[in-house]
Formats: structure tokens, C-alpha cells, sequence
């Protein structure tokens, strides 16, 4: 009898050492592939009982076509290319691993904060250009008179706000999943929706991506924002209407944005973010440091691995 498989459908890492270990200790053996479409992820999760999957489509067709999988693992905390819908339908588990990159996500976050507060990146194009001024280039408020809201008050919004905390922002978050003690005991003022977005100076963005949660930052949300605020997003790319918000830059309805995820990556050459000077743009690296690697390589395989043994999932997201 042939030991059972788990497949990684694609991957980026440099090795895939610690899932190999884990999975042949527990009796398994490991194939790794490098599927961008659905019908590579067929062929290549014939006969598994997991699989570990980074960008590959986990579409319904794909999922329908799976014979006594047991789970299928997302390396990363969101689940955008798999069909959660499809999967729970089908009697597939999928599983995310949302307990890593807290640390990572939370540091990033305040980074692009506080550089757009403090104005860093005008003030420094400014000097390289002959300029030289000890006051920047436009009204800075103190970190102590402005408020820093998350839409979100999860693992990362709550890490966000702690770290916002010690800079002395006024904290508040919207979150309507969570009970009032939750709020209370953080020190945390708890806002409606609209309040987040109308009291905000420092806006920034901790949510799940779903039908009711896409495009949640639009161009009507953005005018209810004061001027001076500014936008950071760290979560999901398709929560922010990107559009709307370069046209609001551009017109100056709000004074900066700190961007790291997009609804399409790599963000088109054309897009007219890009070419705004008040946005501070990175590549989806806020998840990014040695140790989060190592950790999500770690924690997915291990959730696999409870998928091979026939173990409840940790992490289950289709219940």
C-alpha cells in the first residue's frame, strides 16, 4: 500500500525542508509542483490526501475533483483563491494559518504610519533637490492630538494599536464581531463604521476580504475623511478601491496613503497610484521577515499533517 500524499501545489520559498521532514515522519510522502492553472492543480493533486497551497487556484472545478482530500492548507492567513463556498459544499476542508506575521504586519503598519505622519519621504525628496527647510512641507500635527483607528480589531489590529499606543495616539477601532469587554479591556475607544472613517487621522485597514467587505474604503467613504488623514491598508488588496483612492489623493481629499497589498499584484505600471507623490508603496512584503517564513512553512505543513492523520484541522475557515 502506497503511503499517503501531500502536494504542494506551488510555492516560492527557497526549501521546502521542513514540510518534507514533517510529513515523512508522520508516514507521508511530499510531491511539489509548480501549478499556475487549474488544470495543473488537477493533475498534480490526483490521489492526495493535502495539500499545501501558496497562489494556485483552488476553484470548484479543482476541489470537485479531489478523491478523500482531507485538507487543503493556504500558506498565509487570507484564502482569496479558494473557493470556500465550493469547498465546505464538497465536504473539503481548507485551512489558513492566521497565527503568524502578526509581529511583521503590526510593525510594517505603524512604519508606514509614522513615516507618513512625520513626512518622511517629501521631506527627504525635498533635501535631495536642494531643499532645505526645518519645517516640513505641510501642517504636521503631534502623534498625541491625533487618532489612529483600525477597521479591525483582530490579532493584527489589536498588535497595531498596542504599537500605536506608545507613539500616544488616541485608539480606537471598528469591529462589529466583538463584544464591548473586548474594546474595554484593551483601552481601546470602539466606533461605529461611520465614526472610524469621519474621526480618523490615522486610518488603516485589518479586515477579511468578502463580498461585503470589498471595496469598503470607496470614493463615498473616502469624502467622509478629513483632508488631513491619511489611509494605510496592510490586509487585503481589494478592501481598498485603489482608483478612488489616487483620484482622492490627486485631488487632495486626503493627505497620504501607505498601500502594501492591491487588487491586482504586481500593481500595473499604468495605475494612477503610482504616480502619486503622496503614496508610500510597497510590494506585499509586510508579512515578510526570516522568522515568518520559517513559521508559516512550519505551521502549514503541520496542519497538513493533521490532515493526513485524519486529525481535526486547527485552523479550519469552511466549518
Amino acid at each position: 500500500m502506497n503511503p499517503p500524499k501531500v502536494v504542494i501545489t506551488d510555492h516560492s520559498f527557497a526549501s521546502v525542508a521542513t514540510e518534507r521532514v514533517l510529513v515523512e515522519s508522520a508516514g507521508g510522502t511530499l510531491e511539489i509542483a509548480q501549478c499556475k492553472t487549474e488544470d495543473e492543480v488537477i493533475a498534480a493533486a490526483a490521489g492526495a490526501v493535502a495539500l499545501l497551497v501558496q497562489w494556485a487556484p483552488i476553484t470548484e472545478r479543482v476541489l470537485a475533483s479531489l478523491n478523500g482530500c482531507r485538507a487543503v492548507v493556504r500558506y498565509g492567513i487570507g484564502v482569496d483563491n479558494i473557493d470556500l463556498a465550493a469547498a465546505k459544499r464538497l465536504g473539503v476542508p481548507v485551512a489558513n494559518v492566521p497565527d503568524y506575521c502578526i509581529d511583521e504586519v503590526a510593525d510594517h503598519t505603524l512604519a508606514l504610519a509614522v513615516s507618513l505622519g512625520r513626512q518622511l519621504g517629501p521631506t527627504e525628496r525635498r533635501m535631495r533637490a536642494g531643499g532645505w527647510k526645518i519645517t516640513p512641507p505641510a501642517p504636521m500635527p503631534a502623534f498625541r492630538d491625533m487618532h489612529f483607528v483600525t477597521l479591525g480589531f483582530g490579532r493584527i489590529g489589536r498588535a497595531v494599536l498596542e504599537r500605536a499606543r506608545a507613539f500616544g495616539f488616541h485608539l480606537a477601532a471598528y469591529d462589529p464581531l466583538l463584544p464591548d469587554e473586548v474594546f474595554h479591556h484593551a483601552g481601546v475607544q470602539r466606533v461605529t463604521l461611520d465614526d472610524a472613517f469621519a474621526c480618523a487621522d490615522v486610518l488603516s485597514v485589518h479586515l477579511p476580504l468578502m463580498a461585503a467587505t470589498r471595496h469598503l474604503v470607496s470614493a463615498p467613504r473616502l469624502a467622509t475623511m478629513r483632508p488631513s488623514a491619511l489611509l494605510v491598508n496592510t490586509s487585503r488588496g481589494g478592501l481598498v478601491d485603489t482608483r478612488a483612492l489616487a483620484a482622492a489623493l490627486t485631488a487632495g481629499r486626503l493627505a497620504g496613503a501607505g498601500i502594501d497589498v492591491f487588487e491586482e499584484e504586481p500593481l500595473p505600471r499604468d495605475h494612477p497610484l503610482l504616480q502619486c507623490a503622496s503614496a508610500l508603496l510597497t510590494s506585499h512584503t509586510a508579512w515578510y521577515s526570516e522568522a515568518s517564513v520559517q513559521s508559516l512553512q512550519r505551521l502549514a505543513a503541520m496542519e497538513a499533517v493533521r490532515g493526513l492523520r485524519g486529525e481535526a484541522l486547527k485552523n479550519q475557515v469552511n466549518r
